[in-house]
């Protein structure tokens, strides 16, 4: 169900009013609505649904002409709290008066940012993406101050308001810098709520929902909301405790690296591991910031490499961040294909989020020119992508999908390298192509005012590509005149003389009427009030903020080695195993240890000069070091080696992105895990799941079984059952039985059973037929649609 509902109630008050409550289940885990209403009017009688009450129908005397007017106040508090709220703001009853007063509030908001636009479609884009960024957060908080906490307890706060729907993921972008510009009383108290949200629950948001951590996104994003509101001398909050939050909040055993060592999420143990490595890497250095600015210089060594981390998942090779599992790169690699392994992305969206490292970034791809490169081949390569279907990837231009949030730092990423007109040409174009003056204007979700953040900034001339740096990068506006009347009585003025649908290319700029030739501006101008006057032309100006020192910078001044990769065609063998050795820094000098008996303090180092083989189970810790540099990082493999008594073959089709170790996988001895994405499950969508395992010789079987995976949440479901069969020749074939799935197919959760069969008997061979599902019933989500099978090992005994 959408919103299974947990508690209802409807309460006739008066012959005029009527108050209830909906507490409800979904994205919120437990959703507190509370309601009072107040007619104009008397009703005469009112008549309850016979089922269960959740429905009311009220009758009226009335004469022709009369109008009954509705009064509702809210609250997630209680009814009591909802009659205030309407009493204190919702007192009379005419509608004119109501529209009146909106009307002046909202010109009022609306009037931090008034110009003049190129055409009325602009102005009218702008406005209503300015508008769309005021919508969210909410006011949770009821007139006397009360809300209900993350605890689920009822709280109250007479200083100041309490919100709610903190989309972090999508709004730490520019949503929350935007506000740090026109909104800088509401961001203390976001910040604010985030303090009060750490102490009723012990973490701070992600994605949270009326009182609720729904945790559908990934990062600890707050970090960089409170870090770019601190740099900004956006204070008025007890900064000492959220440095705490922030730090408790990292150490969160979901927001983890896989172990202080690997130094980043590793494929096989979480799902999304390439995006969460980035971006924990991007608010690890939000907290560092916080903790240097307050001089708290008492951190672990790793706790610094945190900010290195995507290091780890570059592959020189092929210029891209990729998955890593058991210290190697995951499989085959398409850097189109969208996949289990990046959150709602492929890896051309994500490779290039180091936005605490700019320069690092650059230098990885070979420098200035390389990532230039790099950066058109991500605008004109083809649009075409591989592996799942994701809706929310929309609104592309090459492989930049401006229709989803990780792209919306790259257009901009030219001016690092000093080819500011490329920027200038691309924003352009996205303003164009991907925002329009319709009703379906937006080129993807607006994800609490983040798409429209983005044209806000973007129409004005310049974005923040680095939340937690004072500064903005300079793009192309689309203003000719624009007016930012900020909270502190200061007007900052921008001029875009000679601006046009041609003329998008900037020429020279000035602040205060001085000569400015940075391609970045600093949030301190903007406050400080004063006029940013840009001269447009037709032609780009190749010699406007092209020099080094006139470029944005975004680097972390200190030394960190990368762990080295060990790579192999698999973790299991039969006879032996191919074992590579490397590292992208040409410096480096390679060791390693083979250890089969666990104790590799006594095992002997190797120095690495080429690939070598293995011929039995072991683990493999390879040591990297620079000569001349206190330097060391380590990267630990396990190969196991299997029995060779077996052969697969495949009947049925494994989706791509659900593919495992590939057609072996069922006989690889690898299991997975309670998450159906990390790679080691295999998936069939809408078929039985058929194998055939051939022995080398007849073989004695005690116990056959089909390891499952149901998560119904994600249309998997445990076969209907499983068949097993054996046959002497792999022609003529004896079914030995159906084993049944007696698991409930209505429970929410993930979980994993062996569908097993113990039997005395010899076979050549052995046929498993895993009946599938169905399609997922009419209470599902997913209505209709195929449900999905995952194993991820037959086991013979």
């Amino acid at each position: 169900h959408r919103d299974m509902l947990l508690k209802h109630a409807i309460n006739v008050d008066s012959k005029n009013s009527v108050s209830g409550k909906r507490i409800s289940k979904a994205w919120a885990n437990e959703q507190h609505v509370y309601f009072y209403a107040e007619f104009s009017k008397p009703f005469k009688s009112v008549e309850f649904n016979n089922a269960d009450s959740t429905k009311a129908a009220f009758t009226f005397d009335v004469n022709e002409g009369d109008s009954i007017i509705l009064k509702v106040g809210i609250s997630a508090v209680d009814e009591h709290g909802a009659k205030n709220n309407l009493l204190a703001e919702a007192p009379h009853w005419s509608m004119l008066k109501y529209y009146d007063n909106a009307t002046r509030k909202w010109n009022k908001a609306l009037g931090k940012m008034n110009g003049e636009f190129l055409n009325i479609d602009d102005e009218i884009i702008f406005n209503t993406a300015l508008y769309h960024n005021m919508i969210a957060p909410n006011t949770f908080s009821d007139v006397d101050g009360r809300y209900r906490g993350m605890d689920m307890k009822i709280h109250q706060d007479t200083t100041q308001k309490t919100y709610t729907v903190f989309s972090l993921w999508d709004t730490f972008r520019a949503t929350h810098p935007l506000y740090t510009i026109i909104e800088q009383k509401r961001t203390n108290e976001f910040i604010n709520t985030f303090l009060k949200q750490f102490k009723q629950s012990g973490l701070l948001p992600v994605w949270e929902l009326a009182g609720n951590e729904t945790n559908c996104m990934i990062g600890f994003h707050s970090a960089s909301v409170i870090a770019d509101a601190y740099v900004k001398n956006i204070r008025d909050y007890n900064v000492n405790e959220a440095l705490d939050a922030m730090l408790v909040s990292a150490g969160d055993k979901e927001k983890r690296f896989t172990t202080p060592n690997k130094n980043y999420v590793q494929a096989q143990f979480k799902a999304e591991s390439v995006s969460k490595t980035l971006e924990y890497a991007y608010d690890h250095w939000c907290i560092q910031l916080m903790k240097d600015s307050l001089n708290k210089f008492q951190d672990l060594q790793s706790q610094r490499n945190h900010l290195f981390a995507y290091r780890n998942l570059f592959d020189k090779e092929t210029g891209f961040m990729r998955p890593r599992k058991n210290g190697g790169w995951f499989g085959s690699f398409d850097p189109t294909e969208v996949n289990f392994h990046f959150t709602e992305a492929n890896s051309w969206q994500y490779s290039m989020f180091v936005p605490h490292n700019i320069s690092d970034l650059i230098a990885l791809h070979g420098g200035d020119e390389a990532f230039e490169k790099k950066l058109d081949e991500l605008f004109n390569s083809s649009s075409e992508m591989g592996g799942r279907h994701q809706s929310d990837i929309t609104g592309l231009i090459g492989q930049y999908a401006h229709g989803n949030e990780p792209s919306h730092h790259m257009a901009y990423l030219y001016n690092y390298v000093g080819k500011p007109w490329k920027t200038q040409a691309m924003v352009r174009r996205i303003m164009d192509e991907m925002y329009s003056n319709a009703p379906d204007g937006l080129s993807g979700n607006e994800d609490c005012g983040q798409m429209s953040a983005w044209y806000v900034f973007s129409a004005m001339g310049f974005y923040p590509v680095t939340p937690g740096l004072p500064y903005y990068t300079i793009g192309s506006p689309l203003v000719k005149e624009m007016n930012i009347n900020l909270e502190n009585g200061n007007v900052f003025k921008i001029v875009a003389n000679n601006n046009s649908d041609k003329n998008i290319y900037v020429q020279s700029v000035t602040l205060n009427g001085e000569t400015y030739p940075y391609s970045f501006i600093n949030h301190t101008n903007i406050m400080n009030g004063g006029e940013l006057v840009f001269e447009m032309g037709g032609i780009p100006n190749k010699s406007w903020g092209v020099k080094e020192e006139y470029r944005p910078v975004s680097v972390v001044n200190r030394d960190y080695l990368s762990l080295p990769v060990i790579q192999s065609a698999s973790q299991t063998f039969e006879d032996s195993l191919k074992v590579e050795i490397s590292h992208f820094n040409p410096e480096v000098k390679l060791e390693y240890i083979i250890d089969g008996t666990g104790k590799q303090l006594k095992a002997k180092v190797f120095e690495y000069d080429k690939p070598f083989y293995v011929r039995k189970s072991c683990s493999i810790t390879a040591m990297a070091t620079v000569p001349g540099k206190k330097l060391f990082s380590k990267e630990t493999a396990e190969f196991y080696k299997i029995k060779k008594d077996k052969k697969i073959t495949l009947n049925s089709t494994y989706a791509n992105q659900y593919a495992a170790a590939g057609n072996d996988a069922l006989i690889d001895q690898l299991r997975g895990g309670m998450n159906f994405r990390t790679g080691d499950w295999q998936g069939y969508q809408g078929q039985d799941m058929e194998a055939i395992i051939a022995f080398d010789e007849m073989k004695q079987i005690n116990k056959i079984s089909l390891s499952c995976l149901q998560d119904i949440q994600s249309w998997i479901w445990y076969p209907k059952n499983v068949s097993f069969y054996s046959s002497t020749d792999g022609v003529q074939w004896t079914l030995i039985e159906k084993v049944n799935n007696k698991f409930a197919d209505d429970a929410y959760g993930a979980f994993t059973q062996e569908l097993s069969l113990n039997t005395k008997m010899k076979t050549k061979f052995i046929k498993v037929v895993a009946e599938n599902y169905g399609v997922c019933p009419e209470w599902h989500l997913g209505n209709g649609g195929n449900a999905w099978i995952f194993v991820d090992e037959i086991i013979i005994d």
